[in-house]
Order: C-alpha cells, then sequence, then structure tokens
C-alpha cells in the first residue's frame, strides 16, 4: 500500500475516494522509562526508552490506519497527518494518531 503525505501520487492516477482512515494508539509511560527519562534529562542526551516507545506507536498508527483503508478496499492512503498528544492526569501516556484518505489508484 503506497502511504504518502502529500494529496496525489505521482505516476499514478486517483479513481475512487473511500473516505477518511485513522489509526490510534495510547500507550502508557511505565516507571521504568519514567526513571530512565529522569535520568537522562538530569544528565542530559536522548531519551532513548521515550525515543523507542514514540517510534513504536508511530508504527502501530500507521499499520493500523493502512489496515483500516485496505478493509475499504483501497490501495493508498494520500494525505496522511500524523499527530502526538499526551494525556493522563500526570501527562503519563502518549496518544499517536494517524489519519488520510484512503483511495483507489491506477
Amino acid at each position: 500500500m503506497i502511504v504518502t503525505t502529500t494529496p496525489q501520487i505521482e505516476g499514478k492516477r486517483i479513481v475512487e475516494y473511500r473516505g477518511i482512515v485513522f489509526g490510534e494508539v495510547v500507550s502508557g509511560v511505565d516507571f521504568v522509562r519514567d526513571f530512565a527519562a529522569g535520568l537522562t534529562n538530569f544528565f542530559g542526551g536522548r531519551s532513548n526508552s521515550y525515543e523507542d516507545e514514540l517510534m513504536r506507536a508511530r508504527e502501530q498508527a500507521l499499520a493500523e490506519m493502512q489496515q483500516r483503508a485496505a478493509h475499504l478496499g483501497a490501495n493508498a492512503v494520500v494525505g496522511v497527518d500524523i499527530d502526538y498528544e499526551v494525556l493522563g492526569a500526570n501527562n503519563g501516556m502518549l496518544m499517536v494518531t494517524a489519519s488520510g484518505t484512503a483511495v483507489v489508484c491506477e
């Protein structure tokens, strides 16, 4: 499946729009990751634990969006946008949403 942030796909013609599709992932940050990130914040550097969680959540959201597009009979998703939010009383949860328009191309 072709997934792109652009409204068209070069060399392809969109013949049908199947609707807007989403993929959402909400993931919690556990105590160990939070503790490791706190140490990184104190000593400086990058937080690999948070970066890994962010990458995993983004990949899952994109995969879920593609599955929903395929369920609609689409072979591509155009105009993809990825949003990130923190949730929860202590901002201890991460929500990643991928959205786009499911289309059929030829």
